[in-house]
């Protein structure tokens, strides 16, 4: 099993046809499925956000304590979902897009919403 996790969706990730399930994924289960694996784990977690996201993901580090920042490609790579992978959709409401600056204050962290999704290939 796959675990991809990104800050957004896209129809192209998903085979042609497929059943898939969302459902809302609690920051606890977040950090155990992109945490270290456990002896017999065989599940590979792909990081597929863009480094130009890096005070995003600061902010969900600052939050949660996920921790995203090391294990971001020099690319994204390609997500093909299959039977039994997982999509992790870490989605972040209310902060403003920065323009002037290069990061997010802790208040402005503190005020955004986060709502995990996950999504699973049937």
């Amino acid at each position: 099993m796959k675990i991809y996790v990104g800050l957004a969706i896209a129809d192209s990730m998903f085979p042609e046809s497929c059943q898939v399930e969302r459902r809302v994924c609690p920051p606890p289960l977040v950090m155990k499925l992109l945490g270290p694996t456990e002896e017999g784990d065989t599940s590979e977690v792909i990081n597929c956000c863009n480094v130009s996201h890096q005070a995003t993901l600061q902010a969900l580090k600052e939050r949660y304590g996920i921790d995203l920042s090391s294990t971001i490609p020099p690319s994204p790579p390609k997500v093909s979902l299959q039977s039994g992978d997982v999509l992790l959709v870490l989605s972040v409401r209310g902060l403003a897009r920065l323009t002037d600056r290069r990061e997010y204050t802790s208040e402005e962290i503190a005020l955004a919403h986060f709502s995990f999704g996950m999504w699973t290939v049937e």
